[in-house]
């Protein structure tokens, strides 16, 4: 009691005493609004340093990751060595957070591979007023050069002649059918960017291909992963050192093909999305304005990005869907007899669409179950934020599980089978489902998206108009292999299939 007493007396011993009592009810009061309102996503326990690394098998990343949201729920945090990752699965949560949350959930998260590649400029990995500008400059230029519209149909037309002759050569025998389409799909997005395309036995034009189609592949290896951890291992990895290699050799070309249009860039003549850049960095510099934005380098990585997104996943799309055809021959006899009906041997357009639905949903369908990004690329949260109770830092790394919301149970009546009837009401006409998301949503949604939904819709009914596409002879369509040879997506196995002309 005495004690007490001494206390209150003392104006400097009361004045703790108060400061006291407010820090514990104020660590009270957190604590206890922090386990009920703020309280982290549950996961995995880890291991010092290491995390839960060992508890996930990293050449499939995005199935160790499906099978912890069966068992966490749709938002839930796992540890990549010391960093945490939040994933975000299903549906519902991923469009929450990508869509009703875009702003909190738009930056792109800045790995040290990441930053490689790309140095902070381009399109695909920068974030804040570069991203915003090249991400307007660039989808105002490609709609001008008609993404989506009349003008990218008749390029993409043009380029499904060139792809039907290269199947042509094959009759009679089997072919792998990789390089044609890795070739196809690359002079359309090259044709918007450097105003031509390339033959396809153009060796520097097969060799950027190729280059462009390992880095991707590499970029999702576990070793690089790991890299990301442990930055200083870079030198002594192979994957590392073959990407950067990759890329250095690309971005040499690319520079080239820029000074080549420099030299030739005449203001009154846009051509391609490079003459549109120069001509915008031109005219800022003649009105005496300075723009930190229309640099040389933003030009470059924005270009290899376009060139790398228009290539690789729209070639890996339509593989998968020839593929889907040789292993389902009912499938494709249906989408044969639909097209023949309805556009006879003419030239399948796109306003042809709203009459083809079958073909349509063969085509959705194909591209859900292939689930070539299964992870989409790693976002960053702008700022705090709670998620379904869930506190989430400012600058936390954020996977949305495309894979959990393209297979989601409550959203597709047979999620892991090929069923084109997911797009197709009981009339038999299609519907459009909120939960096909292969080109991700919100602000960090592909770019292209419109481009290549034209693209991949016209070559395969051109593909399927021209030819039947099957099994080799002596393999059965059983035999057909659906296991995805995996990287940063996933693409079909290399195998041989046949190609018969229809007429």
């Amino acid at each position: 009691m005495n004690m007490l007493e001494d206390i209150f007396q003392s104006p400097t011993s009361l004045s703790l005493f108060g400061v006291t009592i407010a820090l514990l009810l104020f660590h009270f009061l957190h604590s206890n609004f922090s386990s009920q309102e703020t309280q982290h996503p549950p996961g995995p326990r880890g291991l010092p340093l290491i995390g839960n690394l060992f508890q996930m098998d990293l050449k499939r990343l995005d199935q160790s990751l499906f099978d912890l949201y069966k068992k966490y729920g749709p938002v839930f945090q796992v540890y990549f060595g010391p960093q945490k990752v939040v994933v975000l699965a299903g549906y519902r949560t991923v469009k929450q957070a990508l869509v009703n949350h875009a702003e909190e959930f738009g930056n792109r998260e800045t790995n040290p591979l990441f930053y490689d590649l790309n140095q902070d400029y381009g399109i695909v990995f920068s974030n804040g007023e570069t991203w915003k500008e090249m991400r307007r400059f660039a989808l105002k230029t490609l709609k001008d050069f008609g993404m989506g519209r009349k003008i990218s149909e008749e390029i993409i037309i043009n380029e499904c002649h060139y792809l039907i002759k290269e199947f042509e050569q094959c009759e009679g025998k089997a072919f792998n059918n990789i390089q044609a389409i890795n070739y196809a799909t690359s002079n359309v997005i090259s044709t918007l960017m450097f105003g031509k395309r390339f033959e396809y036995t153009d060796q520097i034009f097969q060799a950027m291909v190729r280059r462009d189609n390992e880095t991707i592949h590499l970029m999702g290896s576990a070793s690089l992963m790991i890299y990301n951890l442990f930055p200083r291992l870079g030198p002594f990895l192979k994957n590392w050192r073959n990407v950067m290699q990759n890329v250095n050799d690309n971005k040499a070309h690319l520079r080239r093909i820029v000074a080549n249009r420099k030299e030739s860039l005449d203001p009154g003549i846009c051509k391609c999305f490079i003459d549109a850049f120069l001509i915008r960095k031109k005219h800022l510099e003649d009105s005496g304005i300075k723009d930190c934005h229309y640099l040389d380098e933003n030009l470059l990585y924005s270009v290899m990005n376009l060139f790398s997104a228009g290539t690789d996943t729209t070639a890996n799309t339509l593989k998968w869907c020839l593929l889907y055809m040789a292993k389902f021959p009912q499938t494709q006899d249906q989408v044969h007899e639909e097209l023949s009906r309805v556009v006879g041997s003419r030239q399948v357009r796109i306003e042809d669409r709203k009459n083809l639905p079958y073909t349509d949903a063969v085509v959705h369908e194909a591209q859900r179950l292939a689930n070539i990004v299964p992870l989409a690329l790693p976002h960053a949260t702008s700022r705090d934020m709670i998620l379904q109770g869930y506190f989430i830092n400012e600058g936390t790394t954020v996977f949305p599980l495309l894979t959990s919301v393209l297979y989601d149970e409550s959203e597709w009546e047979s999620p892991h089978s090929f069923n084109p009837s997911h797009f197709l009401d009981k009339e038999g006409k299609f519907i459009r489902r909120d939960a096909f998301m292969p080109f991700s949503a919100g602000r960090r949604t592909c770019l292209g998206e419109s481009l290549a939904k034209m693209e991949i819709f016209l070559f395969v009914s051109s593909l399927i108009q021209h030819f039947c596409i099957s099994a080799p002879p002596g393999v059965s369509a059983d035999e057909l292999d659906l296991k995805p040879v995996v990287g940063l997506i996933l693409a079909p196995k290399p195998q041989e299939l046949w190609a018969v002309r229809r007429f």
